[in-house]
């Protein structure tokens, strides 16, 4: 799909005309394919094709968003009229005028690294792919049967052309394939519901086709199917008495993205997104409140190569770097757009994300992640008498304001002097914030990440995410058991 620059910069300039004193427009191209094999058959291909643009325009404070996918001269310059009528009328409902932070602004194009391009792969190639991944689980392992199976691969290819009143023009392209399964596990007369990946997430990188070989999903999947039918029939008990907890990737990644990541965001922070996804514990005065150990790290970030959340450039035409949220235990970063930035009398960290031409951008999370540190997996098993290990997670809930929470493993063993046992059945750690952090005492060399799609917004916004991290290990949790 080609995009039409000039659409777009006569986006900026009618609305100037028009008397705003800033404009923006975002002609936004997603495609959108996803092939899905239940039982060896296939089913429906699903296939999306969006393409539009998105306009922002401020008047005295007001902003409005519009969006259209008639792209035409004379159908944009009627929705920029739109939308600025709507930022005129809106200025006696503004209590605070909207301001942008000063920021130098991006020009030129970037992309995500590929060599073989999406659009270059037919759905009979992928339902290959699909067949033979199938051909490795359907069988089940140990005993336990894998009676229904879906398996999907989804590949999107992102295309946008950015332009604002302040001087942004870029030009992106980021192609994505992941990879998932939902699985109706059955053993001793039982179903299980499990997911391959655990966790109801996806392996998953951005780039081209090249991506299924590094991914390489055959091992994965055989690996992991393994594993967890051992785990749906493991029938111990968590010890009762507080023990030491060591946690795999795959939780620590999505700990790090709900209980560090989103309170993160500033426009939680200043309530704008509480009845939609929620608030935060962290107030606005909270950079710098010690909310862990010396031992935790947490970070964002969206440049990390054939990463999900991928992005040199936010949609506010901000260069992307790294974000430190947590540092040594003392929370060092919120999540910032250009107006959270102006409120809080700092720079913008290019946090500011949409999903398609018909969302407006807020602030989002990209690869949010605990960063890895010094330890051997079995150097953290040493010097535990008794403990538990949770590789994956089965389910999870967490507060409105993201301080309490509660992580139900799956895969799981019981650590005895420092060995791993038998396995653990579903340990439950429900802990608040400030204590999952405040017992961290070690982290891992090693660093996994899992792709996901992150929800916030209304209308929703589902985004290309991913979370990550290192092993890590936990002093002294009590464990809850069903």
């Amino acid at each position: 799909m080609s995009l039409d620059p000039d659409l777009a910069k006569l986006a900026v300039d009618h609305g100037l005309s028009l008397g705003a004193d800033y404009v923006e427009a975002r002609l936004h191209h997603i495609l959108e394919v996803g092939c899905l094999l239940r039982n060896s058959s296939p089913e429906p291909t699903i296939l999306v094709d969006s393409n539009g643009l998105g306009i922002r325009a401020r008047y005295k404070g007001a902003l409005a968003f519009g969006a259209s996918n008639t792209l035409s001269t004379q159908s944009v310059k009627e929705l920029v009229e739109e939308v600025v009528k709507r930022a005129k009328a809106s200025i006696r409902l503004v209590g605070e005028p909207i301001e942008f932070s000063g920021e130098e602004m991006g020009r030129g194009s970037w992309s995500a690294e590929e060599k073989e391009r999406l659009e270059d792969i037919g759905v009979q190639t992928m339902l290959k792919h699909l067949r033979e991944l199938d051909d490795v689980i359907k069988d089940g392992f140990h005993g336990v049967s894998f009676t229904n199976r879906l398996l999907m691969i989804e590949t999107s290819v992102e295309e946008k052309f950015y332009v604002n009143s302040d001087g942004a023009e870029l030009r992106s392209r980021v192609p994505r394939l992941s990879i998932s399964s939902f699985i109706n596990a059955s053993y001793n007369g039982k179903n299980y519901a499990i997911t391959i990946p655990a966790g109801y997430s996806s392996i998953g990188e951005s780039g081209g086709w090249e991506v299924v070989k590094r991914l390489d999903p055959y091992t994965f999947f055989r690996e992991e199917g393994s594993n967890l039918a051992k785990a749906v029939k493991s029938e111990r008990k968590p010890p009762s008495e507080p023990v030491d907890v060591v946690l795999g990737p795959d939780v620590v990644g999505l700990v790090a993205h709900e209980s560090s990541g989103h309170p993160a965001e500033a426009d939680r922070i200043l309530g704008r997104e509480a009845a939609q996804a929620g608030e935060s514990y962290l107030k606005k005065e909270s950079l710098g409140l010690k909310v862990g150990s010396s031992e935790a790290y947490v970070s964002d970030d969206p440049t990390i190569p054939h990463s999900m959340g991928f992005y040199l450039y936010d949609e506010e035409g901000v260069k992307a770097r790294k974000r430190r949220l947590i540092e040594a235990g003392v929370i060092k970063e919120y999540l910032h757009n250009r107006a959270t930035a102006n409120v809080f009398s700092t720079k913008s960290n290019a946090a500011s994300r949409s999903v398609a031409y018909n969302r407006e951008p807020i602030i989002r999370m990209a690869n949010t992640y605990v960063e890895p540190g010094d330890y051997s997996f079995e150097e953290m098993l040493e010097g535990i008498k008794l403990g538990v290990y949770i590789k994956s997670f089965m389910e999870w809930n967490i507060d409105d304001v993201r301080f309490n929470q509660r992580y139900v493993g799956l895969e799981a063993y019981l650590i005895e002097r420092g060995e791993l046992k038998e396995g653990v059945k579903a340990p439950i750690l429900e802990v608040t914030t400030p204590k999952f952090w405040s017992s961290l005492d070690a982290r891992g060399k090693d660093i996994q990440f899992r792709a996901a799609s992150c929800g916030k917004g209304d209308p929703m916004q589902g985004a290309p995410v991913w979370t990550g991290g290192p092993h890590i290990r936990l002093r002294n949790i009590r464990l809850g058991a069903r």
